[in-house]
């Protein structure tokens, strides 16, 4: 059962990876850093969208509109966080 626990644990961490990513490359298009209109980043870009729009959907449901901004990547490293503290607490019942 512990390997249980460590895939988990794998794809929780891997899921804040790509928030993270896609948090930080959000600011960087806004701030025009970076350019959607050259390949390798729309390619990525899109990608990200694609993988993430299923987890930011529901939650943006429910969050009140803020203008323009979007909470949903936090909203979801805290679940995610939320999560990940659950499974350590009870790491017994994976032992």
């Amino acid at each position: 059962m512990d390997s249980l626990y460590d895939i988990l644990m794998l794809l929780i961490g891997v899921a804040r990876f790509f928030i993270i990513a896609h948090f930080i490359m959000s600011w960087l298009i806004s701030f025009q850093v970076l350019n959607i209109r050259q390949p390798i980043v729309y390619q990525i870009w899109s990608g990200l969208q694609r993988l993430l729009d299923p987890i930011y959907a529901p939650i943006r449901r429910i969050l009140p509109d803020m203008g323009g901004i979007d909470l949903s990547p936090l909203v979801a490293l805290l679940g995610l966080e939320i999560i990940r503290i659950v499974l350590v607490n009870n790491i017994a019942a994976f032992g």
